[in-house]
């Protein structure tokens, strides 16, 4: 397939992504085309065609921009991209992994392989661009980084298919697949994109069942089991949560073990059990204290004593527990690096929250604030609502000037 036909379909998919996105079948969307154009020649069959990437609908870009509630700079920059122009990109993802990756077995390889032969080298490249997205995930958000993570993903799985490689070559792709599912579906879900993380989530333990990397397979589901668990699916969350702890087994090493049973302990938080949340508090600290097994992955880099204590608060928090969750979160921000701006937005709103469910809502209104400045400059849903919830939460106290003022600056983001 030919880059310019690669990039044609690649901009289908982007319009069939926004116009799904809109609620709207074909036929609904060239039937709301025509009543807005005041023209009658779109039919459901121009929209197919547009979709597969066979036609660049550029005079109609402005239409779309109305109806579709895009900026008709971005539509026109898709519009580019799709033409050839070399420094356009592709807005945003161009659609889910399920629109972009081939019918069936996504990891299939081809059964005449038409690339170039690869070896480790190419390996130790992709390698090293999956640990810079890990690294940018740290002072970037979801918005900032979810085209160049998805791009790196769709060119690792066409590698894979594609390229002449031995068995050896072939799992170290599987694995690097693996990773770049990983910080995809943690990327999205920052975005807000829920759909397109569970997408990248599974592609990811697709591959890493087929690597045979036990450690990396627990890291997805648990990564899974995370998001799940906070889009309002708690029982499958936890059970997931659980079923990652399985997988990694009792002789991984020790800082995934603590990540993984920290996801237990915030899954069983999130539905409502106290007890077995605490429980897998104390058994992830036990399992980081540990100095023997195997040295930890790349990948588990971030885990350690601090981002426990992270997570301790955040449970103590939602289990109504600001006696404990305060000052450890206190303690943690005061040492936190500055430069990770998401993260320390989203410890202060749990900050925030304990300080409220400690009847200090002076206090709660100061850092709710500072919640609120740092997330408007971040292009992450995460932050958005943790705002939300911050705000919400202080509206038990109207009556304290402080909190009133938050709520008469910042009441119109509860309308988001």
């Amino acid at each position: 397939m030919s880059d310019t036909t690669e990039r044609r379909r690649e901009f289908g998919a982007y319009l069939a992504g926004l116009r799904r996105h809109s609620g709207r079948s074909q036929r609904q969307f060239a039937a709301v085309l025509c009543a807005v154009s005041g023209a009658q020649s779109i039919t459901w069959n121009e929209v197919s065609r547009w979709a597969r990437g066979e036609r660049i609908p550029d005079a109609w870009l402005p239409t779309f921009a109305q109806v579709l509630g895009v900026p008709l700079r971005e539509l026109e920059q898709a519009a580019a991209y799709a033409r050839g122009d070399a420094q356009a990109t592709l807005p945003g993802v161009a659609a889910t992994l399920a629109d972009l990756l081939p019918d069936g077995d996504a990891l299939e390889p081809l059964a005449t392989p038409r690339g170039r032969r690869i070896g480790a080298t190419t390996v130790d490249g992709l390698a090293a661009r999956v640990h810079g997205l890990r690294l940018a995930d740290d002072v970037l958000s979801g918005g900032d980084l979810i085209a160049p993570a998805f791009r790196e993903l769709r060119a690792a799985v066409r590698l894979y298919r594609k390229s002449e490689h031995s068995e050896e070559t072939g799992r170290g792709l599987l694995v690097q697949i693996g990773e770049l599912g990983q910080i995809a579906g943690w990327i999205a879900s920052d975005a807000g994109r829920g759909d397109d993380a569970e997408h990248a989530y599974r592609l990811g333990l697709s591959a890493a069942r087929q690597a045979g990397d036990a450690p990396l397979v627990a890291q997805l589901a648990g990564s899974l089991a995370y998001h799940l668990t906070n889009s309002g699916r708690e029982r499958e969350g936890l059970e997931l949560a659980k079923a990652a702890v399985c997988e990694a087994g009792p002789d991984a090493p020790a800082t995934t073990r603590a990540l993984f049973l920290d996801r237990v302990a915030w899954a069983h938080t999130r539905a409502g059990e106290a007890q077995p949340a605490l429980r897998a508090l104390g058994e992830a600290h036990a399992a980081l204290d540990a100095t023997d097994g195997p040295p930890a992955p790349t990948w588990a880099y971030w885990v350690n004593r601090e981002e426990l204590e992270v997570m301790d608060a955040r449970v103590f928090t939602e289990l109504r527990r600001p006696l404990r969750a305060v000052p450890l979160l206190q303690d943690v921000l005061g040492r936190y690096d500055a430069t990770h701006a998401r993260e320390v937005a989203l410890y202060r709103s749990w900050l925030a929250v304990a300080l409220a469910d400690a009847n200090e809502p002076e206090q709660a209104a100061e850092e709710a604030r500072r919640v609120i400045d740092t997330s408007g400059d971040l292009s992450s849903e995460r932050t958005a609502e943790r705002a939300r919830t911050v705000l919400h939460r202080l509206k038990d106290y109207e009556d304290v000037p402080e909190a009133r003022e938050v709520l008469t600056d910042y009441g119109h983001l509860l309308l988001a």
